[in-house]
């Protein structure tokens, strides 16, 4: 007992130390729940004074006295920064690795943490400098301009030309906006995570492929339960819907998936979005915007309202007809099987039309899985990057990690030198959001001194577990959301810029999504293919006969999962370009905002919005529509790849250079043109989704 209490005298926030780390990567294994809040409040602290530091500095204002200084403390973008390291690790768990009492922990701070970054956004001293130098700077690089633009419209956009009454009511919308999007978070992860779909008959498995089965009967064990378990997660959730023969199953699991958070109950979300969508409103209108999406478009490639919605308008007018094609022809076969009175719902859209693409071409996704190992896989998508740009990953269990399902890998470069770390976190778990997305807990800078601080990237994902006779085998589809999230990953990687603010994935987010939907298009190149995709057994290569299936269904539903997308993008605008006070019922509004790009009847007892997170919580309210800009870009990038060779490093040496290690330095237009030599234009991906041909 005496030693154990020296021993909790003795111990040492590990956020206040050196880490003491291969790469000075984070040391999980010494970080308690109790050392997030300490070391977040002294950093706070740390901050404040160096703020002081730099408002009394009693020499004239510069760039490099007053906006660098102000992009470290504002941005937290210092190597030893303290509130930087803690925030990267708490947050990143919140997601990866949570539980109630960090879920509680962040509802404490946030508000905190909140009030501190208003506290460096409006503050007039700082503000008074950042303007003189932005009145009176001296001559500049272009990225040392991007900086000092950022630094000065980020003041601006955070209020700094309000007066006292303005600011304190921004502080009040800003507090209580973050509040709110944390708490639809934590209620779409709790609902997400309370539903299980427990199964005692065999009988109620019947279509299932064995490795949902497998999977299923393994989930059940986790939840310390007999037979079998189908979660709301994707790995789970999509095979049950595509292959079971139970409907009255599918519906009961379809509704689950899509009454989150609209049960009367303290998870409910709806008034909770009308209040972001407000608040949003409010602080846009604050600040002399007409709408929130006026204010975020400032900073987007479309620049407008209108611009987007030409896009949206534009793929609806190319991919509705196409669409509406692909939905009959699903509903006939139905027809065919289950006789003309039958009625196709919402759950029988995805059993059909499995059913209906190995009809047509012979193809059902589960003949890929015994040839998508996820070891293989990595080697390949490892492997990719080997032969486009040269690096190499190098797996180092000396990197501490925050679950035992996390790997670390080295990246290095064609020249041997060191690149980056990159942590890869593949399954399903209780504390863990679900989706798919790219992070950091440190990303790229240089130092005053020329140090290159080098990226600490990570993927984090929810892919088909292993069980207990067999690895984990792959969908198609989640190989292809790998290569999405390194795609990601690769524009922190290659990330070689001055400062951490511009570095990397710091773009406009509309230009953010290029680098990883690019990557994307490897997944059906029978090139790529034939270097990883081996029989798990046998290791026979996959069949020729199998690729060309794959290769010719390519674009099966392609319009379809389009005008998906297209209709989240016009939900997102139709929420985010109210002038008015909301005060629309949510489910109504939804249904009629989208409605355009909709070929099923609309259900009233069902909800997309309430558990929207990216528009709603995760950064791209009034800009879910970055993904078909992006997909415009990607398709049309893709396209001198496919003329000069899918593996042509001359080329993608030229997209690293202007591309993926330039960050924001530029504008996003300026370094696609430097790239593909002139603008890109819709044709590409028209071509590629089988609307036109070649």
């Amino acid at each position: 007992m005496i030693d154990n209490e020296l021993d909790k005298k003795e111990r040492v926030n590990p956020f206040f130390l050196p880490y003491d780390t291969p790469h000075d990567t984070v040391p999980f294994d010494r970080i308690t729940l109790a050392d997030y809040e300490e070391a977040m409040m002294e950093g706070i602290r740390r901050d404040d004074e160096e703020i002081e530091k730099i408002i009394n500095n009693p020499d004239e204002p510069t760039f490099d006295n007053t906006i660098i200084p102000e992009d470290e403390v504002k941005g937290r973008k210092h190597y030893y920064d303290l509130l930087s390291r803690v925030e990267s690790v708490f947050f990143n768990m919140l997601s990866a690795e949570t539980c109630d009492e960090m879920d509680a922990l962040a509802q404490k701070m946030s508000p905190i943490l909140t009030k501190h970054n208003n506290d460096v956004s409006l503050n007039p001293k700082i503000f008074e400098r950042v303007k003189y130098v932005y009145e009176h700077h001296r001559e500049l690089t272009p990225e040392e301009n991007c900086l000092l633009e950022k630094s000065y419209e980020g003041f601006v956009r955070s209020g700094a030309l309000l007066d006292e009454a303005g600011k304190d009511k921004l502080r009040k919308l800003t507090e209580e906006a973050s509040m709110l999007s944390l708490q639809f978070s934590q209620n779409v992860l709790k609902e997400n995570k309370a539903y299980t779909l427990h199964l005692t008959d065999e009988k109620q498995l019947d279509g299932l492929p064995d490795t949902a089965r497998e999977a299923a009967h393994e989930a059940a064990k986790e939840h310390d339960l007999e037979g079998w378990v189908i979660t709301l997660d994707a790995p789970s959730y999509s095979p049950f819907m595509m292959y079971s023969t139970q409907r009255e199953l599918r519906q009961e699991l379809f509704m689950a998936r899509n009454t989150l958070c609209i049960k009367d109950n303290d998870t409910n979300n709806l008034e909770l979005c009308k209040r972001l969508i407000n608040l949003r409103r409010e602080i846009a209108q604050l600040l002399g915007y007409d709408t929130f999406a006026d204010y975020v478009m400032k900073h987007r490639m479309a620049t407008t309202v209108e611009n987007v919605y030409k896009l949206l308008n534009d793929l609806i007018e190319a991919y509705k007809p196409k669409a509406i094609e692909e939905r009959k022809e699903i509903e006939t076969l139905a027809k065919e099987l289950e006789g003309n009175d039958f009625k196709m719902e919402p759950w029988d859209v995805a059993y059909y039309s499995q059913l209906l693409k190995k009809k047509k071409y012979d193809l059902d996704p589960e003949m890929l899985r015994p040839y998508l190992e996820l070891n293989n896989v990595i080697k390949g998508v490892f492997g990719l990057a080997t032969r486009l740009y040269g690096i190499t990953f190098k797996e180092n269990k000396e990197i501490p990690v925050y679950h035992p399902d996390v790997k670390p890998y080295e990246v290095y470069d064609k020249d041997g030198s060191y690149l980056a770390v990159l942590y890869v976190d593949f399954y399903p778990r209780k504390g863990k959001r679900d989706g798919a997305w790219m992070t950091e807990f440190q990303g790229q800078w240089i130092e005053r001194d020329g140090t290159n601080i080098r990226p600490h990237a990570s993927l984090v994902m929810n892919f088909s577990k292993p069980t207990k006779d067999k690895p984990a085998l792959l969908r198609l589809g989640e190989v292809e959301t790998f290569l999405h999230e390194f795609g990601h990953s690769l524009h922190g990687i290659f990330a070689n810029t001055r400062f951490e603010s511009l570095s990397g994935t710091n773009v406009w987010w509309d230009f953010v999504e290029l680098p990883s939907q690019f990557m994307e298009n490897f997944a059906v190149e029978k090139d790529f293919l034939r270097t990883f995709a081996f029989h798990y057994q046998t290791g026979e290569p996959m069949p020729d006969e199998l690729i060309e299936k794959v290769i010719a269904s390519r674009n099966y539903g392609a319009a379809m999962a389009c005008l998906r997308q297209v209709s989240f993008g016009l939900l997102d605008m139709a929420y985010y370009t109210c002038k008015d006070e909301f005060t629309d019922d949510i489910i109504p509004f939804e249904k009629q905002a989208w409605a355009p790009a909709i070929i099923d009847e609309q259900r009233m007892d069902t909800c997309m919005t309430v558990q929207f997170s990216h528009i709603m919580a995760g950064g791209y309210a009034a800009g879910y529509y970055s993904y078909k800009w992006a997909e415009v870009l990607d398709a049309d990038a893709f396209s001198v790849f496919k003329k000069e060779g899918i593996f042509n490093q001359e080329v993608a040496q030229r997209f690293r250079d202007n591309v993926l290690s330039r960050g924001g330095t530029e504008h996003p237009m300026a370094l696609y043109k430097r790239f593909r030599g002139q603008e890109p234009t819709i044709d590409a991906l028209k071509e590629r989704d089988g609307l036109t041909k070649a």
